[in-house]
């Protein structure tokens, strides 16, 4: 058994043939670009594209296929240079009978699977070419779909006010499932503004598996957050046991950002424009509760919640909170580049580097935020309404 670091949520922002798919994604997110910036600069070893359902992009991947720079595996995925597995998915908005829209990744084991998936939504989307399309399912009827063509669903950012399962659509999965199907979800994405902490608030979660993913809409952000998994090899069956937690595959590590930095971590009145920071949870404006809030994640659990405290299972993996380098102090353009250019990839910056060997590249004052990063103890302004968190000297 190895380990892996995956990230499994990254957009596509424009084909080769500049069809965009992603629009609020950099236009130099191209299939190409993010397999180099995964190999060369973030050591990400499984990254999962969601918007492979466009049929721009399946183009694109099948022309790596044809030229042999991809190679299909016979147990899901497709590998570059054996340094790198693409896991194929598509990112789509349901829709509930009430109007509360929410959004959930299918994840396929191979390009035939996806391409005649592709075929199936056309019916039911504007603009199949486009990411994360609305269609007007609901997400039992989408489940049913993805798994009538060999994939998985996954609960995108679960619990954000923006198209999160929990933060939009309903109160409960089992409830908005129903039981078979709810047994089902292997797993879900926290997002952002959530960690393991937080979602195990919830009962029902108890047994599933948490993702931290990056939900990347440019190159720098591929692995803001992402998964160390035990594997025997990097393919889409061996993830799909490490989902299920079987044969001794499992998610071992999550590594995320530190949820005060996400856009939608504390209740944010609009009216206002303040974060609300005074309660716990902060469900209203204590200015005036005629005001429109956009609940946080912090909130909208403790909402739904009958707990004090979380509770975490056995096996669930340690969580480990971190800021992006590109957001630590002191860390702009050049002085990233200094870093990748003596330690390899941002993972062994974030992970292996020692301070010392920081300081000798960095600084003392940059080092020491690097390392004040990885223990936790750097001073953050909590983000909420659509505006991230701020790390602070």
């Amino acid at each position: 058994m190895e380990e892996y670091f995956m990230d499994l949520h990254l957009h596509i922002g424009r084909t080769n043939s500049g069809q965009g798919v992603k629009i609020t994604a950099s236009d130099k997110l191209i299939i190409e670009n993010i397999i180099s910036e995964g190999v060369n600069k973030k050591g990400i070893d499984i990254l999962g594209i969601v918007d492979a359902a466009s049929p721009e992009v399946i183009k694109d991947i099948k022309k790596l296929v044809d030229e042999g720079k991809l190679i299909a595996l016979e147990d899901g995925g497709l590998s570059y240079q054996n340094r790198v597995t693409l896991i194929l998915g598509s990112e789509l908005e349901v829709k509930s009978e009430t109007g509360r829209q929410a959004h959930l990744v299918g994840y396929f084991p191979y390009l035939e699977d996806i391409k005649a998936f592709s075929q199936k939504l056309a019916k039911y989307v504007t603009n199949i070419n486009l990411s994360t399309q609305m269609t007007y399912l609901s997400a039992k009827e989408l489940f049913k779909i993805v798994n009538s063509f060999g994939g998985i669903l996954i609960p995108a950012h679960c619990f954000t006010p923006h198209r999160g399962l929990y933060g939009n659509y309903g109160d409960s999965l089992m409830d908005i499932f129903g039981e078979e199907i709810f047994r089902q979800i292997y797993a879900i994405e926290l997002g952002l503004s959530a960690d393991s902490q937080l979602a195990d608030y919830l009962d029902e979660l108890r047994e599933k598996t948490f993702l931290s993913n990056s939900d990347a809409h440019s190159l720098a952000k591929i692995g803001r957050e992402y998964n160390k998994v035990l594997l025997k090899q990097p393919t889409f069956k061996e993830v799909l046991l490490a989902l299920k937690r079987k044969q001794g595959r499992r998610v071992i590590g999550n590594y995320g950002l530190e949820p005060r930095l996400g856009k939608y971590y504390r209740s944010y009145c609009l009216e206002c424009e303040r974060t609300l920071v005074d309660s716990y949870p902060a469900l209203s404006c204590c200015r005036d509760k005629e005001h429109k809030v956009v609940k946080g994640v912090l909130d909208r659990v403790l909402e739904l919640s009958n707990r004090k405290k979380p509770f975490s299972p056995d096996f669930r993996p340690e969580y480990y909170h971190q800021v992006p380098l590109v957001d630590i102090p002191g860390v702009g353009k050049k002085t990233l580049e200094k870093l990748l250019k003596a330690f390899g990839t941002e993972m062994d910056v974030l992970h292996k580097v020692d301070y010392k060997q920081l300081v000798e590249v960095v600084g003392q004052r940059v080092a020491t935020n690097i390392t004040r990063a990885r223990e936790g103890k750097l001073s953050i302004l909590p983000g909420g309404g659509g505006k991230y968190g701020k790390v602070i000297e």
